[in-house]
């Protein structure tokens, strides 16, 4: 250890310079401090990926982040680190740049998410080639200067385009990984976590957010609630309204605003809050919600305002004054596919309205999200038929034919009845 106190001493022994009127001495001074800062990054990540190797954590029955944090590293470096001795061996590009101090532990740590988001959302498991190429690409962006948060965005815009180029459902769509549980803790207190698809969670963003407005005290001082407790607060009014909203008849009211940029690049288009979405799950939000498209230039400057009115209006002008989602729902009754009740289902747009599809009867159905879910992922299709009414096509490995079958209400037809 007598060598490394050395250096720590002459470390410490380095500070700015007195006689430097102009700050360059002591700008090069910190862009060295900055080089060391980066290696011991590395230093830091190589050896926790030893101590895993060796199996010291287990072995005290503990976890490398948790020997890391008796060790006195925050928990957010103790995570951090922890995913960077993970990809040591695999990222052999990203290893070298760091260990030579031009990445910080971030911009690694970064490039090692952006990966696994790579991974996790394409269909397949990428190849050698493939993982080389999505490495050079997100090393590249380090390069030129991008932050962590652009290199991680920069990795979702790949896995979504590789998820729509490939057919594939990509984590961020996947709702067989949807997990909700609360527990009460000992102080009868009560502890949520969830972890949900990227649109529902965008709508659960969206919706806090907008009951987030902290509120002036009576003596009109600023509120003393911090940010979190706002949002508390918000999620409470929301269960109020919802609770409130189930004793009515609300079927036909809009539900949450989502504004989708779309660079005009060809990009993928991005939503607020969760950032890259698919265009499988833009269309599937397209269905339901007040949704605003907006076309963005390279300089995110808005080109085109898309149609804000897009959700199946309050009323139908050939059955006026009935609500046209009530005309559906006097129509189809239930899910079409499977027989959920009306309030468990939504609108979906036949032809989509990102396809210039219209809002009207003729290019309405019901469908509960999990049939939702089947016809924008799974290759179901839906007709109108000669009678008004929808028609589902099966996929062809359900039916090789793809032979029409009627809406739920109408199971008892035979389509050479309907001929």
């Amino acid at each position: 250890m007598a060598p490394l106190e050395s250096l720590l001493d002459q470390l410490a022994g380095i500070t700015p310079r007195t006689d430097d009127p102009t700050g360059r001495a002591t700008f090069s001074q910190l862009e060295f401090f900055r080089l060391v800062r980066n290696l011991a990054d590395h230093k830091i990540g190589t050896h926790a990926a030893h101590l895993d190797d060796l199996h010291i954590a287990e072995k005290a029955g503990s976890t490398l982040k948790k020997l890391l944090i008796e060790m006195g590293f925050a928990p957010a470096v103790s995570t951090r680190t922890t995913r960077i001795a993970g990809s040591l061996g695999v990222l052999g590009k990203v290893e070298a740049c760091a260990a030579d101090g031009r990445f910080s532990g971030e911009i690694v740590d970064a490039i090692v998410r952006g990966m696994s988001v790579i991974e996790k959302r394409s269909p397949t498991a990428l190849s050698d080639d493939e993982r080389a190429v999505y490495e050079s690409g997100l090393l590249a962006q380090a390069l030129y200067g991008a932050t962590p948060a652009e290199v991680l965005k920069h990795a979702q815009i790949i896995g979504n385009t590789i998820a729509d180029d490939e057919g594939g459902i990509p984590t961020s769509d996947d709702r067989a990984l949807h997990m909700l549980s609360h527990h009460v803790t000992d102080d009868n207190r009560v502890e949520i976590h969830a972890n949900v698809t990227q649109s529902v969670g965008e709508k659960f963003i969206a919706m806090i957010d907008e009951r987030s407005v902290p509120r002036p005290e009576p003596d009109g001082s600023p509120d003393r609630r911090s940010a979190t407790q706002i949002r508390a607060d918000a999620l409470e009014v929301l269960l109020d309204q919802a609770a409130a909203g189930a004793t009515l008849d609300t079927i036909g009211t809009p539900r949450t605003h989502i504004v989708m940029t779309i660079p005009a690049t060809g990009d993928p288009a991005t939503l607020p809050w969760t950032g890259s979405v698919t265009h499988a799950i833009a269309r599937q939000l397209s269905c339901d919600g007040t949704f605003t498209e907006v076309i963005i230039d390279g300089e995110t400057v808005p080109l085109q305002m898309g149609r804000e009115r897009r959700l199946f209006p309050a009323h139908l002008r050939t059955c006026a004054p009935a609500h046209l989602r009530r005309a559906i729902i006097i129509r189809d009754e239930t899910c079409i596919k499977c027989g959920a009740p009306p309030s468990h289902t939504q609108v979906h747009h036949i032809e989509h309205w990102s396809d210039d599809g219209e809002t009207e009867l003729d290019n309405g159905c019901l469908l509960c999200q999990r049939c939702h879910t089947q016809v924008h992922h799974h290759g179901w299709d839906i007709m109108i038929g000669f009678a008004r009414h929808p028609w589902l096509i099966p996929p062809a490995d359900i039916d090789p034919q793809r032979r029409p079958l009627p809406a739920y209400n109408r199971r008892t037809m035979r389509l050479d009845d309907a001929a």
